[in-house]
């Protein structure tokens, strides 16, 4: 069973009478938000969009983490602007663009973008609107109630050994606005006393004021482990996947579930732990300006690839995703390979008749068409002289309904991108226009020739040149690694290119010959 299908009747196993379910995640806006943070977003989507088709009500909540404190910059911001605002909430800093409302607003808007595109529609809340409508409050009241209880737990979960002075709140400071410099020293009925130490931490520096204020509405802050019990028993959330590091032995998914059940009395949302999205192996940071945004990615693929990326492998199996590499056509491949098992009349993967499925954007069921290799498409595409929809026409053998061109048109528009930012060298190539300068073995030279005799006879098409080629290095004593490298030497200049028969088909006949001979003499 796919892996959305088998949370959905989980979840429906363990609450049998529920109809409804309210399902969260959020991100923190400190900057582009990459494309790691996309793997939640869409988990969350999928989940509800499985229990939604099993007639449950899913409600999908998705948080713009606007009240933490800025404790890092981008690197593609300037430093001197942004450094008296490090420490303050990130809804109260200036946004890079006059155009937005604040700082988080900026980042969050593009993120936005992306998410609405890959057919996800959330409800968007936003974290400094929870905390000054005061839907916190009375959580806020308990979590500070019982200090010593929530210091136990942190010590009995991770090892952590909090002072016994060490209140799990953080004011905003009436005199300078920052939250990140701020230590509780004390409550006093409906207010506490705190002060904004200087040298508290290295990110921000706090303006020295000492004060007591009522903490509720928006004027106090809870740490992250203590907040997140809160944000689940503020909706209140059901289900709720995180990342993980979260869920790691001592981690803060652990912390929050002991507060949540033993301070705060309320259920733990179901949990839907998930690996990394990775770049080349490397975990990615919105802050520190490392691995390509959600947006960069969004932009390099169709949004039914995007979606099919970020679900074709098990939340708990991490995706390690390079761009620059063969990634992006393998993964073309593998979206085919699905849509055939969906279009077929007797499909033999029910799970890659689920994971095309899913990978839709919209909420029509698409109608079967014909995908051309990706492969095939940048092929066309460094051909000036060839008109792909006319060559995937006699590929397809029929004529093109408006499905396939369609299909053409996104491939073409997406190939592009990727041969104009991404595409390594294996996949590039040009026509030189004069023999390159190559040195060639007399094996190489006798089999360059041997394809120039081959197509000076009938006008062979591409497989049926290829499999000729193909009779000729078998006949004579070439290893085939080097008698291709002969074909992409002579007329590209570098030792790989394109399946040759398709290559050489596409080529004027006679140039080819020509440059073959050529070749085979010097």
């Amino acid at each position: 069973m796919f892996w959305a299908d088998s949370i959905a009747e989980d979840i429906i196993q363990k609450n049998p009478d529920k109809k409804k379910f309210i399902i969260r995640d959020e991100k923190t806006l400190s900057g582009r938000v990459h494309v790691g943070s996309l793997r939640g977003v869409v988990i969350h989507g999928l989940v509800a969009q499985a229990l939604q088709e099993r007639g449950k009500e899913a409600e999908y909540y998705f948080e713009f983490n606007d009240f933490d404190p800025m404790d890092g910059l981008p690197v593609y911001l300037d430093e001197e602007k942004y450094k008296p605002y490090m420490g303050q909430p990130l809804y109260t800093v200036p946004s890079p663009d006059p155009a937005h409302k604040n700082y988080a607003e900026y980042f969050g808007a593009e993120f936005l973008e992306v998410i609405n595109r890959l057919g996800f529609t959330p409800k968007i809340i936003r974290g400094s609107d929870l905390y000054l409508s005061g839907k916190y409050n009375k959580w806020i009241e308990k979590i500070i109630a019982h200090p010593a209880e929530i210091r136990k737990i942190y010590k009995e979960v991770s090892g952590s050994q909090k002072p016994d002075d060490w209140y799990p709140l953080q004011v905003i400071c009436e005199k300078c606005g920052k939250v990140g410099t701020t230590k509780v020293t004390g409550v006093k009925g409906d207010k506490v006393t705190y002060k904004c130490e200087p040298d508290m931490v290295k990110w921000a520096q706090g303006c020295g004021h000492e004060g007591e204020v009522n903490p509720y509405d928006g004027r106090s802050k809870l740490p992250w482990k203590a907040e997140w019990a809160v944000k689940w028993c503020g909706l209140p959330v059901d289900i709720e996947g995180s990342g993980k590091d979260h869920n790691a032995a001592g981690g803060s998914h652990q912390i929050a579930s002991r507060i949540c059940k033993e301070i705060l009395e309320m259920p733990v949302p179901y949990n839907i732990p998930y690996e990394f999205f990775l770049i080349e192996g490397a975990k990615m940071s919105s802050s520190k300006g490392r691995g390509s945004s959600s947006k960069e990615i969004a932009d390099l693929l169709p949004p039914e690839l995007t979606r099919f990326l970020m679900i074709k492998n098990q939340p708990k199996h991490p995706i390690d995703f390079n761009p620059e590499g063969s990634t992006i056509p393998v993964l073309f491949d593998q979206f085919d390979q699905a849509a055939e098992q969906f279009f077929a009349d007797a499909p033999t993967n029910q799970d890659q008749v689920r994971l095309f499925h899913y990978s839709q954007v919209s909420d029509k069921a698409p109608k079967k068409h014909y995908m051309p290799r990706f492969t095939r498409v940048i092929f066309f595409l460094q051909m000036p002289h060839m008109d792909a929809e006319k060559e995937i026409a006699e590929l397809k053998g029929d004529k093109l309904t408006t499905e396939d061109k369609e299909e053409i048109k996104t491939r073409v528009e997406y190939g592009k991108k990727w041969l104009d930012s991404y595409a390594p060298a294996a996949f590039v190539f040009e026509i030189q226009k004069e023999l390159p300068k190559i040195t060639l073995s007399p094996a190489q030279k006798e089999f360059l020739s041997g394809i120039a005799k081959i197509m000076k006879g009938d006008d062979l098409k591409g497989e049926a040149l290829h499999a000729k080629i193909h009779e000729l290095r078998k006949s004579s004593t070439i290893e085939a690694r080097e008698a291709f490298q002969a074909i992409y030497l002579a007329l590209l200049g570098k030792d790989s290119g394109p399946q040759a028969g398709w290559f050489l088909e596409a080529l004027d006949k006679d140039f080819v010959v020509q440059r073959f001979e050529e070749a085979a003499k010097q």
